[in-house]
């Protein structure tokens, strides 16, 4: 269950990602203009210290690209390149906004996401003392796995970010793909559909080592 807050977020989410999405090699599309949400998807942090969303950008003409975000608190050692910016919450202070592929934390939940088949954490907003549901934006599925036991994740030891990323770690090897689009499934595959892509489409695999 992933708890939110009504908050105003500075810079915002998509004002960051305008700005840190024409630097990435497999970015398809233009400088400075504004990008836009297609959809987005969270997962749990079983510690319920770092927030990890997915969001679905692209700019009104052009591809649709998936980015793994991680919400912290203060800034995580060694993965300064990763680092989409920072932004002031207006219930949690400042936020240190991280490219989700080269986290831990991220890492571990989109293992357990798929090789256990929870798919995507609930999100509810705290009203006045009771949870309201929010409405997911994305429907999630997982094929070729489930109920599963993961092996811990452990740190990140290997991210190739191209248009797939690769993320290697201590017991699993994890593939985001950065534009999805039509493909096969092949293994344990993470599957997704929104507004505008009414079909399952890969989002990411997951392969043990």
């Amino acid at each position: 269950m992933a708890l939110l807050h009504r908050a105003t977020i500075s810079p915002t989410k998509l004002d960051l990602l305008t700005t840190w999405l024409p630097g990435r090699p497999w970015y398809q599309g233009p400088a400075g203009v504004d990008v836009l949400s297609r959809g987005a998807y969270r997962f749990d942090d079983p510690a319920g210290e770092v927030g990890i969303e997915t969001m679905l950008v692209g700019t009104a003409d052009g591809p649709v690209h998936q980015v793994p975000l991680t919400y912290r608190a203060a800034p995580l050692d060694g993965v300064d390149e990763w680092l989409v910016g920072t932004t002031e919450h207006s219930v949690l202070g400042t936020r240190w906004v991280y490219d989700g592929c080269a986290d831990p934390v991220y890492a571990a939940a989109l293992a357990h996401a798929i090789l256990a088949g929870p798919g995507q954490a609930e999100q509810y907003f705290e009203v006045d003392g009771r949870r309201e549901r929010r409405e997911p934006t994305m429907t999630i599925a997982v094929s070729g796995a489930g109920d599963a036991d993961v092996a811990p994740v452990g740190a990140v030891r290997r991210v190739v970010d191209e248009d797939s990323a690769l993320i290697v770690t201590d017991s699993v090897e994890l593939v985001v793909v950065r534009r999805p689009g039509a493909a096969d499934a092949a293994g344990a595959t993470l599957l997704g559909s929104w507004e505008g892509q009414p079909t399952s489409v890969p989002l990411a695999y997951a392969r043990p080592r």
